[in-house]
């Protein structure tokens, strides 16, 4: 990424590697005062909201797969519980984090070739992605199988490593799933067919809490249960989902499987680390707490309230993930196009409504922390932390509202590997250092390393702020022609120019 210099809202001039020409007249204009500021601002957040809102509502559908078998899982007996969190936070979070990051790769690819036009390179994106990542999960399921033993490792207590590594083998379908699913779901989102999967979430959800409840309680499977119904709900997403692309829906952009799928699979991995290492530094940041809440005095008690907490941080964090791929799409569609301003406007917006998102979400949380507790622990002593802890989570609610939407800038526009380093310095050197500092050497426990995990989410996001500051959006727009070019598209000149002035 060239960041030099700053592409202004003001400029109306797109740069491309053979030529300078005119933006087309469906580019962002000139922003020349407030009224055209709120006029363009009302124009694009209706855009952004389109890809928004059921992207929102897909991913709370299925972050509640989880949260909801989370809260059966409590109902059942406090080991059931933690061993649910563990799995799913440490064991199961490692793995999602890797291969979600993975197949964000095709937010970029797919986001820009679709919006250069080159949509038939959309369906052989997918199936290279479906490649590495179920070659991926064949080699995360090692880590599956002998978790019991790398919890132990860690210093997990034995009782809680036992019965979350039995509860991990179990789960090795839901891998396989995600495999398929992530890719899908970068596919549909390219071309704004949301809704599809929105429908879909929703259905299951309501299938998956009905079957928790049968299996869980009623059958009295317990933990048995909740890998059934987990496996089976994530399976039937796939499967639906593959049967509306393989209908004819997705037209041009699925043709069929192709041999074209194994061609340039090198350059293509090491774009998916890229993004895999970018996504999981920073979802493995906030597993690191529940780890380092297992070293704590009472761990089952501080396991409990911090998988609490940091569920209900997910629930928020998943509507600031229906952002991140609102704008990943719409950052990605419109570079692929040629607009650079038309991008950069995307993010004003979208950090706004980041913004205010989380800020009623805090307030929410902090109106009602006396009471929200009772609703995930029957346990006093966790819902008495819980409490404790909810103005620390008020305010990673809305750092963590603002922060998803840079990174789905950065994922629209292609600059992973640069966000992995920012990442590494800002969560590993910085936050995790002066949590344990503040934990240990000042006694706050908990609390310090929440601190000081928050004091790092803040300097990332601030270095983000700055990148995005000094971008040359007319810049973007020529390395996102040399991408699509590189990556199989053909986007020559006069197929470019054409694109900019229909």
């Amino acid at each position: 990424m060239e960041n030099d210099k700053k592409q202004p809202l003001l400029s109306s001039k797109v740069t491309t590697s053979d030529t300078t020409f005119n933006a087309d007249s469906k580019d962002v204009p000139p922003i020349t005062g407030v009224r055209v500021f709120s006029r363009e601002f009302y124009r694009e957040f209706k855009k952004l909201w389109y890809l928004a809102g059921p992207a929102i509502f897909t991913s709370v559908c299925q972050f509640l797969i989880g949260a909801i078998t989370q809260v059966f899982c409590g109902h059942v007996s406090t080991i059931a519980q933690a061993a649910f969190s563990v799995e799913d936070l440490v064991i199961g979070l490692f793995s999602f984090g890797a291969m979600l990051g993975m197949g964000s790769a095709l937010e970029t690819l797919c986001g820009q070739a679709y919006g250069a036009g080159q949509i038939d390179m959309l369906g052989i994106y997918m199936q290279r992605s479906w490649v590495i990542l179920n070659i991926t999960a064949l080699i995360f399921m090692v880590i599956h199988i002998f978790s019991q033993q790398l919890l132990s490792l860690i210093g997990q207590a034995p009782d809680i490593s036992k019965a979350a590594g039995t509860f991990s083998i179990w789960m090795i379908p839901k891998l396989f799933a995600t495999a398929i699913n992530f890719p899908i779901s970068k596919f549909l989102q390219a071309q704004s067919k949301i809704m599809v999967m929105a429908v879909i979430s929703a259905v299951v959800l309501v299938l998956h809490a009905f079957f928790c409840w049968l299996l869980m309680l009623q059958l009295g499977w317990g933990l048995v249960g909740a890998a059934v119904v987990v496996n089976a709900s994530w399976w039937v997403i796939d499967i639906s989902q593959l049967l509306y692309i393989f209908s004819g829906t997705c037209k041009q952009a699925w043709s069929g499987f192709s041999w074209r799928a194994f061609q340039n699979l090198r350059g293509f991995v090491r774009l998916s680390l890229a993004s895999a290492v970018m996504l999981c530094l920073e979802l493995w940041y906030f597993m690191a707490l529940i780890i380092f809440a297992g070293y704590l005095e009472n761990p089952e008690v501080s396991v409990d309230a911090m998988s609490i907490c940091m569920s209900i941080l997910g629930w928020a964090v998943m509507v600031a993930t229906g952002l991140n791929a609102a704008i990943s799409v719409r950052v990605s569609n419109e570079l692929g196009a040629g607009h650079p301003r038309s991008a950069q406007f995307s993010l004003v917006v979208a950090v706004i409504s980041g913004f205010l998102m989380g800020l009623v979400f805090s307030l929410i949380l902090i109106i009602t922390r006396d009471k929200y507790p009772a609703l995930f622990s029957t346990d006093k002593q966790v819902r008495d932390l819980v409490n404790e802890l909810t103005p620390l989570l008020a305010l990673s609610l809305t750092i963590n509202s603002v922060q998803p939407v840079l990174s789905g800038v950065a994922v629209g526009a292609g600059w992973q590997s640069v966000v992995a380093y920012v990442n590494i310095a800002c969560y590993y050197i910085l936050g995790i250092p002066l949590g344990l500092i503040l934990a240990y050497k000042f006694d706050l426990g908990i609390k310090g390393i929440w601190w000081g995990m928050i004091f790092g989410t803040v300097v990332q996001t601030c270095v983000l702020f700055g990148m995005i500051y000094k971008t040359d959006w007319n810049n973007e727009v020529s390395t996102v022609k040399e991408r699509i070019n590189r990556w199989g598209g053909d986007t020559s000149h006069e197929q470019m120019k054409s694109k900019l002035i229909e």
